[in-house]
């Protein structure tokens, strides 16, 4: 394993833990730890910042390129986490069943979406 690939395992993993746990404090109600959640949220955002941009140094590739194309498929990969976490809101949290999975569907399509535009069709 390539030293870069061995870095970019360790941080994607101890940010993603740390935002997952985070999410879960912040969101379950019975935890009682909204601020703490909140926090640890975002130190795990933080961790996985620092990852993307150690990856792409370690690369030899600039920090950040900034172009249309990265915009439009950042904007894709929002709007789909959005409707995926709207949907899972609206089945788990608000009981509506069918549309949460309609919606949750559409959002994975979005996500999905993500693969041609950014490796392109071949």
């Amino acid at each position: 394993m390539k030293k870069k690939n061995f870095i970019t395992l360790v941080l994607s993993t101890v940010g993603g833990i740390l935002f997952a746990l985070g999410m879960c404090m912040a969101l379950l109600p019975q935890w009682n730890a909204m601020n703490q959640g909140i926090l640890l949220g975002g130190l795990g955002l933080a961790v996985l910042l620092a990852m993307v941009l150690v990856r792409r140094k370690m690369s030899g590739k600039p920090a950040v390129v900034l172009s249309a194309r990265a915009a439009g498929i950042t904007l894709l990969a929002v709007a789909g986490a959005l409707l995926l976490g709207v949907g899972m809101c609206m089945t788990m949290v608000w009981n509506l069943l069918i549309a949460g999975i309609a919606v949750g569907i559409a959002g994975i399509l979005l996500l999905l979406g993500l693969i041609p535009a950014i490796k392109g069709l071949s």
